[in-house]
């Protein structure tokens, strides 16, 4: 297994697993909450095939990196993107983050990308710029829909995840866009983390305000959002993110889920290697 390590000459050095396939153009992509590496894979496997070395890597405290009992803020989290690029050496990237890796990628392109290692990136259903409902961020989500999130997960995490993935992928009475088989593997997916980093990175996604690390982007971005995201609503993000980022490509998913990596995967494998490739 390979992994890299982040912070190596603190005291809080922590083991980051990644998952390297292919050979061309580096793209890394930066998984969701609560999930691993492992929810790409489809994406891990059709875009090797069209001259792309594909990274994923497992954020500290989800799939087979080490859990520590923290930090888990952004700060922190972009730090170990910038030790695996530095790490693996990587030039000319492009970054794919979904949902809260949308994070990642904007605090990364703010504070790191100084010697120009990332070339483009892409938001997929993220949480970027700012989710919390604020007197200044009115389309928000109000505080007290993310403590009824924490509430969940502490009473009963397998049930509470077992019953967000539902929402995830758009299924309800009337609408399967996902078989049980799938919905069980992304639960193991979700399961192999803690309660602890869950909870902790939930609020680090909630919370965080990226609207000043938008403004210091100037690499070519693509945002793609589904419309009937009931996890990520895109009137509270993307089309935000759009506003701030008027040279932005996006692109709108109509009657498309959270989920849409897995949901809409070969039109969203299409777009990116289009953005990739251009």
């Amino acid at each position: 297994m390979k992994f890299i390590k982040s912070a190596p000459d603190s005291a809080k050095e922590v083991k980051i697993y990644y998952q390297d396939i292919g050979c061309g153009k580096s793209v890394i992509f930066i998984h969701g909450w609560p999930s691993s590496h492992e929810m790409w894979e489809y994406q891990l496997d059709t875009l090797p095939e069209h001259n792309i070395r594909a990274i994923a890597y497992d954020r500290r405290g989800f799939g087979k990196s080490d859990q520590p009992w923290g930090p888990y803020d952004y700060d922190t989290l972009a730090l170990d993107l910038n030790s695996l690029l530095e790490e693996l050496d990587l030039k000319d990237v492009t970054l794919v983050g979904f949902s809260m890796g949308g994070g990642e990628v904007v605090r990364y392109l703010s504070k790191y990308n100084t010697e120009g290692r990332v070339t483009k990136a892409a938001l997929i259903s993220s949480v970027v710029p700012y989710l919390l409902q604020t007197s200044d961020n009115p389309t928000g989500i109000p505080q007290e829909e993310f403590d009824k999130i924490e509430e969940g997960i502490r009473k009963d995490r397998p049930k509470f995840l077992a019953d967000f993935a539902k929402q995830f992928y758009g299924v309800s009475l009337l609408n399967s866009p996902v078989s049980d088989e799938f919905l069980n593997w992304h639960q193991s997916l979700t399961l192999i983390s803690n309660g602890n980093a869950t909870v902790k990175t939930m609020h680090s996604w909630s919370q965080t305000d990226f609207r000043a690390d938008l403004a210091k982007i100037s690499v070519p971005i693509l945002i793609v959002h589904g419309d009937a995201d009931k996890t990520v609503p895109i009137k509270s993000s993307s089309d935000l993110t759009a506003k701030y980022l008027p040279q932005a490509e996006y692109l709108i998913y109509e009657g498309a889920p959270h989920g849409l990596f897995y949901t809409e995967k070969d039109r969203l494998n299409q777009d990116l290697l289009n953005f990739i490739s251009r």
